[in-house]
This record gives C-alpha cells, structure tokens and sequence, in this order.
C-alpha cells in the first residue's frame, strides 16, 4: 500500500494497491527511485495504470494477508486508508515538524493545541503564550481576533453615528464640505449592536429560530441574527472547514438563478486596492480561500483542475442562502426590497471555466434542499404570513425617517411661508368703487353668556375673546375652539373682528 497522486504525481493523494515492478540507483547521487503499478482489484490483481515512480519510500506498507474478515493489522486493530490529501501542504501534517501556516504562525509550534488561538478573519492560529501581550487563558467571546485583523474600538462607526475624518481626511477639501447631502443608507459597515449566541461562528445549517422568509433591510440585521455573519463578504467559512452562508447580490455577471438552484461564482481576481468594494475582473480566481472553503461542502474530492460532481449531492454540507435586493435586475427570486433568508442548499458540482470578463472563474451549482418552502411559492408566502414575518430594521432606524420626514415637512412649509411674505391679497375694500360688504352676525343669547359668566376655570380667556372684538357674529372668517364644549354648547362662536 503507498501514496500516489494520479494528477499531481509530486504531491500526495490517496493510498492505493500497488505492485513493485523494479527499483533503480542512481550512479551520480547515489539516490534510489522504485517503480510499481496500481491494482484495481484484490481478486484479480489487474493493474490499472502504467508504471509510475513511487515518490514517498518511506511509507509503503506490506498488507498481511488474511482470511475473510476485513483487513487488519498484526495488533488486531483494523487498518483505515486515507481518503483525503492533507491539510497543509508544507509540512504534509508532519506531527514533528514545526509550521507556521497550520500550527502556530509565531513560532510554528504544534505543542498544546488547546491554548492556541484561532482567528475568525485570517484563520491563522495562535499561541496564548506567543501574542504581545501574552494571555493567560482562552478568552470567553464567541469572536477572537489577532493584531492583525483587529479593529480599534474608538474607529467603529455604530448605526446613527456621524462618520469621524482621520487625520489624512481633514486636509482634503471634501471635508469642509457644507453639503447637506444624506449619506446615512451606507449600513453595511455599521457596528453590530448585539452577536448571535445561539449556535457558534462556524455553525453549519439553519439558525434556530431563524425560518425561512426572514429579512431584513440591511446586512447588519442578518449578521446579528447569525444567518450570515459577514458585513460585506459575500462568503462566510473557513478553507478548513467549508463555507457556512452565501449571499446572492448580483457581485458576478456569471451568477445565474432558478430558484430552486442556481449557478454561483465564486471571490476573488479583483484588484481592490485602493478601498475599493468591487472593481472588473483582473486575473484568474484560484480554489484558495473562501473558495476553497465552498468547494469543501460537496460531497466529493478537492480538485483545482477540472469539473467535480458530487454522486449524491445530498450528503454534502449545508450552506445558509440569502438573496439580496441588489440581485433583482439579475433575478425574478429575488426580493423587492433588503435582504432575505432562503434556505439551504447543497452544492452538486464546482469547476473552473472562462467567465465573461476572459478569466478564469469558479463555478458553483446549488440546490435547494430544505423541507420549508421556499419564499417566492405559494406555500412559502402562506407560511411567511402565517408566522407573521415582516422586514426588520434597525433599531431606531424607523423613528429616524419619521423624523426626517418632519423636519423636511417643515422645511418645505417655511419656503412656502417666506415666499408670501409682505405679499398682501387685494381685498374688496382696498377698491375706491367697492362698496363696503354686508356683515351678517348672531347675537350669543343670553342663556349663552350666562354660561359663559359661569365658566369660571376659562374666565380669563372668555374676557380676552370679549374684550378684543367689539361684535360677536356667526361668520366664515376666524374660528375659535369653545372651551365650552364640556358644558354642551356645541355650535362653533366665530368672530370677525370690525
């Protein structure tokens, strides 16, 4: 039994039968290199590959033969092959050898596991003992960050806040500017308010809680939620464990949708430098990263070359779908408005092919396999209404616009009233030929003023209203509210001042 990989003959794959044909020694080096074919089945013993150089000499193993049973070794124990290539490509999981890209990146080490760190943004680990300065116990939070990745607190725009200029910012014109132009919609960078603690970060499927048919009008609200942690990233996982949420925004002109599945690209191949949130496609993409992390939830082998499908696609890992609002000129699943949670969906095949932009992409195809119906369904749009699922927004976020609304109301009534300032309407009088018009009037009976007299918690304004008008009438010109009303006098008194 040895290791040989079929693609890659220089680096490791999987564990075959194999045959030693020859060995030869080199006469200038003095190195040995063997030689032996692969066997397809044990019965038979037929070869099913041409002779191929056996790199890893120093693992091939004698399998003992035995009677009926399943194989197992001289101890009793039963023998398990490798399935799977290793994770690090460096030290080939070597538990002697010391790392930077799988154990710790300070000092390499794989000693004591249990104290090491592992950061949710860079998936880089670290020694408690090697960090500046040194802790003295696994923190408690969900969330860890390293000094590379971490963020200063007092830099965090949180919802509602007025965005701070730095230092290189105030010396640029724009930050004199006196533009009253709202820049408030921009909440994907927005601090969250609270995290998810039902399930951990690298959960893999549904959110308790959580149905299908949520949204919310910003991403921050998902994030908060669990369903996708991410504020901006369009991918959450990790390349050693696989991707545990997407979200369909339309980012790829190579994203296709059918609803119940749908063809997605993955990250990467553009330059961003420059704090760019997208910019056109520059390179290939590569199976690194978050891509690999996608490619990790089917049911299949890794490959970078060529096309990969799942036997059943089912068994592979779920991933948490949203679509965005963004997506809707792309798709007719996606929402009118925010963003809203879909399902799961499982990945059935992946393979790199020329997008439209000439490069090299990765492409993904997932279906939906989830027992909820989905949203845009008859049966989907029931059950939203039946659990009474509505757009959730941020808090204080409603109120805000209601304030907003009114300031601008009111904004618009004092340029109307500044408008017609010193603006006076040409009145009857004001005409040397117009007669004086007729003024009809009732006199207030006298049962009235007796309850007006009467009346003596609105004494004062009752002699306000008589002392300012020298007749009383019932016309069409002023109105004054009666405080009356609470002795049934219902008529309205109006006044029109001689």
């Amino acid at each position: 039994m040895a290791n040989y990989n079929t693609d890659e003959p220089k680096e490791r794959g999987f564990w075959y039968d194999v045959k030693i044909t020859r060995k030869s020694e080199s006469s200038t080096r003095g190195s040995k290199k063997l030689f032996a074919k692969l066997l397809l089945s044990e019965e038979d013993g037929k070869a099913i590959s041409q002779e191929c150089q056996l790199l890893f000499t120093d693992e091939i193993f004698q399998i003992p033969s035995v009677t009926g049973g399943d194989q197992c070794s001289q101890d009793g124990t039963s023998i398990v092959k490798r399935q799977n290539k290793p994770n690090c490509d460096h030290c080939k999981d070597d538990p002697l050898k010391s790392c930077k890209d799988c154990a710790c990146c300070k000092c390499g080490g794989k000693e004591e596991p249990d104290k090491q760190l592992l950061c949710d943004e860079c998936d880089m680990a670290y020694h408690i003992s090697c960090l500046n300065p040194p802790l003295e116990k696994i923190p408690d939070d969900d969330e860890w960050y390293c000094p590379s990745c971490k963020n200063d607190a007092s830099e965090v725009i949180k919802a509602g806040e007025k965005l701070r200029t730095n230092k290189k910012k105030q010396k640029m014109a724009s930050a004199n500017s006196q533009s009253s132009r709202d820049w408030g919609r921009g909440m994907a960078c927005v601090g969250r308010t609270k995290v998810c603690t039902v399930v951990p970060s690298n959960h893999f499927g549904p959110i308790p809680g959580i149905p299908v048919g949520s949204s919310w009008l910003y991403r921050i609200g998902a994030s908060e939620a669990g369903v996708h942690r991410p504020h901006v990233s369009g991918i959450h996982g990790r390349d050693n464990e696989g991707a545990f949420s997407i979200v369909l925004a339309g980012g790829y002109e190579d994203d296709k949708d059918h609803g119940d599945e749908f063809f997605y690209t993955g990250s990467g191949g553009r330059d961003l430098s420059g704090n760019k949130r997208t910019a056109e496609q520059s390179c290939d993409q590569t199976l690194t990263k978050m891509n690999r992390a996608l490619a990790k939830n089917c049911a299949a082998s890794l490959c970078d070359k060529s096309r990969v499908k799942a036997k059943d696609w089912k068994a592979g890992k779920p991933v948490r779908v949203i679509r965005s609002s963004k997506f809707k000129k792309h798709s007719k699943y996606a929402p009118e408005t925010g963003n809203r949670y879909d399902g799961i969906y499982k990945i059935v095949e992946y393979w790199p092919e020329k997008g439209q932009s000439g490069y090299i992409v990765r492409r993904y195809l997932l279906r939906r396999d989830d027992e909820e119906p989905a949203p845009w369904t008859k049966e989907g749009r029931a059950r939203i209404e039946e659990l009474g699922l509505t757009m959730e927004y941020p808090e204080g976020y409603l109120e805000a616009q209601e304030k907003k609304r009114l300031e601008k109301e009111n904004k618009m009534q004092g340029k109307d009233a500044k408008g017609s300032k010193g603006k006076r309407k040409r009145s009857a009088s004001d005409s040397p030929q117009a007669s004086p018009a007729k003024k009809k009037s009732y006199t207030v009976t006298s049962d009235k003023l007796a309850l007006i007299k009467a009346d003596t918690s609105n004494q004062k304004i009752w002699e306000e209203i008589l002392s300012s008008y020298e007749t009383i009438t019932v016309g069409s010109v002023f109105c004054i509210c009666c405080p009356l009303i609470k002795f049934s006098i219902y008529p309205i008194i109006h006044v029109l001042k001689q």
